[in-house]
């Protein structure tokens, strides 16, 4: 089910959601949000997961620009714009919730602490998840599947954009995907036009006092093998927040929540039961 809420600045945003409100009154709400050029759809897993689904009510947004969302002309560098939408989609939520940020998913959760603090929050995951952008930031490191097509992917020139992200896509696991399954990550990525993928990357942000300030559990989660998001990135973020927990994914890339489907849904509803305990 896709549903559309507004987010900052009246952006109209697309929200899938599964699961059901009243499935079990004290688990938390889990909301996804999907990484750079991508959509809900790689959330699809968890979607659809009967274990996941029949406890807790699910969302994943597609962020401003991508997906069935709006592609306004500006905020994508403005943390209080991806703050605002990540609270409507909290908001929507109707209880605190564990959020999960992948890959820029990251730095759009560490937008609203900045911003707003953990209003709605009531654990997070971070998963291949960059908190900090610019060159010198060690929570924003990137690996050489892309650090090495960087300004490229970033071109007009199809002849040049496309065989870039083709390349990307396919070194988002560690382990080769199906053809077709490569193809739809660069159906959605091709979906977010060059202006919006350069505007994401058009910023320079440190994070350390925002991570050193969150007050809820945090889970982060990296596979060793990731080729998109160096896994110091992680260790960064896992370092500086407070009582963070640590799993790191053997022989994983970017995509832990599809490469190991099974092993990161108990990851993540274990992690959901205890902070509904928490």
């Amino acid at each position: 089910m896709i549903r559309y809420l507004t987010g900052a600045d009246g952006v109209r945003l697309a929200v899938r959601e599964a699961g059901h409100p009243s499935a079990d009154s004290t688990a938390p709400p889990i909301v996804l949000v999907h990484g750079w050029a991508a959509s809900s759809a790689a959330w699809t897993h968890q979607l659809t997961d009967p274990g996941l689904t029949a406890a807790h009510r699910i969302l994943a947004p597609d962020l401003r620009g991508h997906g069935e969302s709006d592609a306004p002309d500006g905020g994508y560098d403005d943390p209080a714009a991806w703050a605002g939408d990540l609270a409507a989609v909290l908001d929507h939520a109707g209880a605190p919730a564990v959020v999960v940020g992948w890959s820029y998913g990251g730095l759009v959760i560490t937008d609203h602490l900045r911003e707003r603090g953990a209003e709605g929050i009531a654990g997070i995951v971070l998963v291949g998840a960059i908190t900090e952008i610019g060159g010198g930031h060690p929570g924003g490191a990137v690996g050489p599947a892309l650090g090495g097509v960087l300004r490229e992917v970033l071109a007009d020139d199809p002849d040049v954009a496309v065989p870039a992200l083709a390349s990307l896509a396919a070194r988002m696991t560690s382990e080769p995907a199906a053809g077709a399954e490569v193809q739809r990550r660069l159906a959605d990525t091709l979906r977010v036009s060059p202006r919006v993928r350069r505007a994401l990357f058009r910023r320079t942000l440190s994070s350390a006092d925002v991570l050193a300030a969150v007050d809820v559990p945090t889970l982060v989660v990296h596979g060793d093998a990731d080729e998109v998001i160096d896994s110091t990135a992680g260790e960064y973020a896992a370092g500086k927040i407070p009582d963070a927990r640590r799993r790191w994914f053997a022989g994983v890339g970017h995509m832990p929540f599809a490469e190991r489907v099974e092993e990161f849904n108990g990851v993540l509803r274990a992690f959901a039961g205890s902070v509904a305990n928490h």
